[in-house]
């Protein structure tokens, strides 16, 4: 009987560069690589949803009922990035300012995101989303005053348009 291989922690870069893999695709809106960034049995978390939802293939359906009638992502930026690492899994997080819309109808947010990334075989998935307005530049909350003004000059940052 063989013993298994254990599974490879994750490096602080590959974590990086599947977010980055994964933020291009959406700011694209190529629904197909966007997509195959997920495991399929991921959740997703939106502020904008009345409900988790339970599956890839459930968000799929949203995304698709966006897509028919003309929505589409025009430009992303993801911001102040951090990776939290937990062996074969990491929490990334990070502000992220998008402009999405129907011609004519576009809007531009500014949220918070958390994706947790898991090693899968050799592939690096999304297993979790979850999305949050962020307040405006300037307003932070009582007690974080002090941590925003540290500032995080070192932290990454992912821009396409």
């Amino acid at each position: 009987m063989e013993t298994p291989t254990p599974a490879q922690s994750l490096s602080e870069n590959e974590v990086l560069e599947a977010a980055a893999r994964l933020v291009g695709a959406f700011a694209r809106t190529d629904t197909a690589e966007y997509f195959a960034a997920f495991d399929p049995l991921a959740t997703f978390v939106f502020h904008t949803e009345p409900a988790r939802l339970e599956s890839r293939a459930e968000y799929e359906e949203l995304w698709a009922s966006w897509l028919a009638v003309g929505w589409s992502v025009t430009a992303c930026e993801s911001t102040d990035a951090r990776v939290q690492l937990c062996g074969t899994s990491a929490v990334f997080s990070h502000t992220v300012l998008t402009t999405a819309g129907t011609p004519g109808a576009e809007e531009t947010t500014r949220e918070r995101e958390t994706i947790v990334f898991t090693r899968s075989g050799g592939r690096i998935l999304a297993v979790h989303e979850h999305l949050s307005a962020a307040p405006a530049p300037g307003m932070a909350a009582v007690g974080e005053a002090g941590a925003a003004a540290a500032g995080s000059a070192d932290s990454p940052v992912v821009v396409v348009a």
